[in-house]
C-alpha cells in the first residue's frame, strides 16, 4: 500500500512539473502572432516593404494574406472593416490620372 501511494505521489509530482513547464511556455499561438503582425504592418513606415519581425512566426501564406488585407483595407481603402468592397473607390483609383 505504501509503495503504491509513493509511486502515485511521484507520478503526480512529475505531471505537475510537466504541466507547469507547458503552462509557462513563452511561445505565442498563431492567433497572437497574427494579431501582433497586423499591428506591426499598421505601424511600419510608408514605403517599408520588409517583413516585420512580429510576423516571423507565420507561414508565408498567412503573412501574404495579412499583407494583402492590410493593403486593401488600410493602404488603398478599397475594403472596409466589415469586408465590404467600395467599388467606387476602386474605379476612381483605377481611372485617375497620375
Amino acid at each position: 500500500m505504501r509503495r503504491t501511494t509513493t509511486t502515485a505521489a511521484v507520478l503526480l509530482a512529475c505531471l505537475l512539473v510537466a504541466g507547469g513547464a507547458v503552462g509557462c511556455s513563452d511561445s505565442k499561438s498563431q492567433d497572437e502572432i497574427a494579431k501582433d503582425c497586423v499591428a506591426a504592418l499598421k505601424a511600419r513606415a510608408e514605403g517599408d516593404k520588409k517583413k516585420p519581425k512580429d510576423c516571423e512566426g507565420l507561414s508565408e501564406d498567412d503573412y501574404q494574406t495579412l499583407l494583402m488585407s492590410h493593403v486593401l483595407t488600410d493602404d488603398l481603402g478599397w475594403v472596409d472593416e466589415d469586408g465590404n468592397v467600395d467599388r467606387e473607390k476602386m474605379l476612381d483609383d483605377a481611372t485617375s490620372q497620375p
